[in-house]
């Protein structure tokens, strides 16, 4: 008679998979009003339907909250909307015009709408009374967010100190807070950029086309490809160029630069990642060039 052995070790995806879920079930059991903040990207979306997964049938237990720059790519939008839609999700938006208009923050018309998204997410968690907001942050991203741990502690101003953060040990986590304060939750901190894409293929997860090889009219500044709008127009030297690129990280258009590339398929874009030795980050946010603790400086004051 012969035997039958099964092997029951999962594969790297699935135990990422896993991990992330449980994170999310552990957040909606131990805080009394959670949110996932949400900025339409890969990382986002992904997350998005990692909880659709923790919490099927049901719905999601909690909101989205977008902090809206006024300079998001309208491509984002649309996968924005179509995920709501078909979820059913309640959609929060805070926007910072509406922020600048009520006096929330101060345009002063130097600082970039993406560090005035501080001041109007700080402003959304406390006036909605969040007790926890997941966000998409991974490890391999960047230094400052290769500090972070999974629960993520944040004071009564919504501040962070990387010195000030609790073990988790065994993946056992505290979430412990006084009247005030908040946690922020990253359930992919694991992840990785290529994680993140074969996780895309497998689940055949909709996100926007721009990630995808395209023509787009862009202009070169300093060292990258911005996308040419109403808000992004030729300084003097530069020109328009149409040229073939895709994006690896969505956010303000004005900050967000794209890279040349013919990867139009998951396949193609995996095959490219597998050999890049920069992040989407360090290649294509202008906001992270500002200095080497740009990151760090924005977290401690309350980012993403």
């Amino acid at each position: 008679m012969s035997t039958v052995q099964s092997d029951y070790r999962l594969s790297q995806l699935d135990q990422l998979e896993a991990e992330s879920i449980h994170i999310f079930r552990e957040v909606a059991a131990e805080f009394e009003k959670p949110v996932l903040m949400f900025s339409g990207g890969k990382d986002s979306i992904v997350m998005l339907r990692l909880a659709e997964k923790a919490f099927f049938p049901a719905k999601l237990p909690f909101p989205i909250l977008q902090v809206d720059t006024g300079f998001d790519f309208p491509e984002v939008l649309c996968s924005r909307d179509n995920w709501v839609d078909r979820l059913g999700l309640r959609l929060i938006v805070a926007g910072v015009d509406d922020a600048i208009e009520k006096g929330v923050i101060v345009d002063d018309g130097k600082t970039s709408r993406n560090r005035m998204q501080i001041g109007t997410l700080l402003h959304a968690l406390e006036t909605e009374g969040f007790t926890a907001a997941f966000g998409g942050g991974r490890r391999d991203e960047e230094k400052a967010r290769a500090k972070e741990r999974v629960y993520s502690h944040r004071d009564e101003f919504g501040q962070w100190d990387p010195k000030l953060q609790r073990p988790e040990l065994w993946n056992l986590y505290n979430g412990r807070i006084h009247p005030g304060e908040h946690m922020r939750i990253f359930p992919i901190s694991n992840w990785t950029e290529l994680d993140i894409w074969h996780y895309i293929g497998r689940e055949n997860i909709e996100i926007p086309s721009i990630y995808f090889s395209h023509q787009r009219e862009v202009i070169e500044r300093d060292g990258m490809l911005l996308s040419a709008s109403d808000a992004v127009r030729p300084r003097a030297g530069e020109k328009i160029e149409t040229r073939t690129v895709r994006f690896r990280t969505v956010g303000d258009m004005t900050l967000t630069g794209c890279v040349e590339s013919t990867a139009d398929t998951v396949e193609k874009i995996i095959d490219e990642i597998a050999i890049a030795r920069v992040t989407e980050r360090g290649a294509t946010r202008g906001d992270d060039r500002f200095s080497e603790a740009a990151m760090e400086d924005r977290k401690k004051e309350g980012y993403f």
